[in-house]
């Protein structure tokens, strides 16, 4: 059983950086999909990005785009969620999911709380 575990996060100030982990264990991490997810207080959970298996192709949704970078090492087991020029409105909890297949989502990290203030 996949076990993915987060770490980064926290209080940043407006124009920073994040830079969130992933990191797996119990599991062949390199089979995976890595997908980075947000939520924010009293919206609904937001797609950001995903990075395929061997760390070949990374895409950072619209909202984001520019300011979005996903990566993986897979000799470490970790996926990486890098985001710049932080805005008030980046507050959220961020996720990463693994599975499989592109659209599917069976392994959750525990969630980040990244906080933005201006």
């Amino acid at each position: 059983q996949v076990q993915l575990v987060q770490s980064g996060g926290g209080l940043v100030q407006a124009g920073g950086s994040l830079r969130l982990s992933c990191a797996a264990s119990g599991g062949t991490f390199s089979r995976l999909l890595i997908t980075w997810f947000r939520q924010a207080p009293g919206k609904e959970r937001e797609f950001l990005g995903r990075v395929t298996s061997s760390g070949s192709s990374t895409s950072c949704t619209d909202s984001v785009k520019g300011r979005c970078t996903i990566s993986r090492d897979n000799a470490k087991n970790t996926a990486y969620l890098q985001l710049n020029s932080l805005k008030p409105e980046d507050t959220a909890v961020y996720y990463c999911a693994g599975d499989q297949w592109a659209g599917s989502y069976r392994y959750w990290g525990q969630g980040t709380q990244v906080t933005v203030s201006s």
